[in-house]
């Protein structure tokens, strides 16, 4: 199945438009990042870089990964204005796997719901297109997001140490969340380098 270009996700928060970001965007990308120092000095230890936006814009995949379609999602309010971006990557590693790289809310809006709203929102979209299961990468001692993506029904699988991110080395967390067709042991079984005992 592949999926549409043209068709993103919804939002059922009004007055909230979901629209596709590119490189003629990096630039309201980069102040966007730079309003939440907090999220680039917990993942990267050090705020966002100058050069961030361009380099998460064209940042490619790990050396051997694969993956159907990769989306930068923009979330503009009723006044256009930027209020959240989403990186998912659909069919990365395995078929039917969509990975979540980032889903980073303006700081402004923090506690206000918004970032279950457009999970749930993505799930919905990304199982309509085949999606069986969600993946993400938790920074242990990203207090804010080892609280958040369990709330949501994200599993841990396995723990992975000493991953340069930035300027620090961090120990993170491969969470993943089974969807409507799936399930967390066929995803192991699936994807190797998630298993526990994979060194």
């Amino acid at each position: 199945m592949d999926v549409d270009s043209y068709v993103l996700p919804g939002c059922f928060l009004k007055g909230i438009q979901v629209v596709e970001l590119a490189s003629s965007d990096e630039a309201e990308l980069q102040r966007f990042f730079e309003r939440a120092p907090d999220y680039f000095i917990a993942v990267n230890g050090e705020p966002a870089t100058p050069t961030q936006a361009h380099e998460e814009l064209q940042e490619p995949l790990p050396a051997g990964w694969t993956c159907r379609r990769m989306y930068w999602l923009g979330y503009r309010d009723a006044e256009g204005r930027l209020v959240a971006v989403v990186n998912i990557a659909a069919d990365l590693l395995a078929l039917g796997v969509w990975h979540i790289g980032l889903l980073l809310v303006d700081v402004r809006l923090h506690g206000s719901g918004l970032a279950q709203r457009l999970h749930a929102d993505l799930e919905v979209w990304a199982v309509r297109n085949g999606a069986r299961w969600f993946r993400l990468t938790v920074v242990i001692g990203n207090t804010r997001a080892e609280r958040f993506w369990p709330r949501l029904g994200y599993v841990q699988v396995r723990i992975r140490e000493g991953v340069t991110m930035g300027r620090q080395l961090n120990n993170v967390s491969i969470q993943v969340k089974a969807l409507a067709s799936g399930r967390v042991d066929e995803y192991l079984a699936l994807v190797e380098r998630d298993r526990p005992a994979t060194a």
